[in-house]
């Protein structure tokens, strides 16, 4: 269950920091305005709320293994909110970091 829960705040915490990354940049690039830019500035407090909700107590393995899910999230954002065409060597660099998250956050430790 600490897995998918796990699994579940990575996702949730993946969405907040993209979009709110995503919500800024159309606020600014775009020219869409302050409330854009405001929207983003709460979702990325959302993903550092999120972050803490995660089963296992050490910061440093959770932003870590995070960064995997952020790279991989964001390539897939591209594609649907952008039009963003990943080539191969995009999907395999992300599937690499999923690998990477899978090892880090997932692999048996001694108690």
């Amino acid at each position: 269950m600490d897995t998918l829960r796990s699994i579940v705040l990575l996702v949730a915490a993946a969405i907040a920091e993209i979009g709110g990354a995503w919500l800024i940049w159309q606020g600014v690039r775009e020219r869409r305005g302050w409330a854009w830019i405001g929207a983003g500035i709460i979702a990325l407090g959302v993903y550092g709320f999120v972050a803490t909700l995660q089963p296992d107590a050490n910061f440093g393995r959770i932003l870590a293994a995070y960064g995997g899910v952020f790279v991989a999230g964001s390539l897939a954002w591209g594609m649907v909110g952008d039009g963003f065409k990943p080539d191969g060597y995009d999907i395999i660099g992300a599937l690499i970091c999923l690998v990477g998250v899978s090892i880090i956050m997932y692999s048996p430790r001694p108690d």
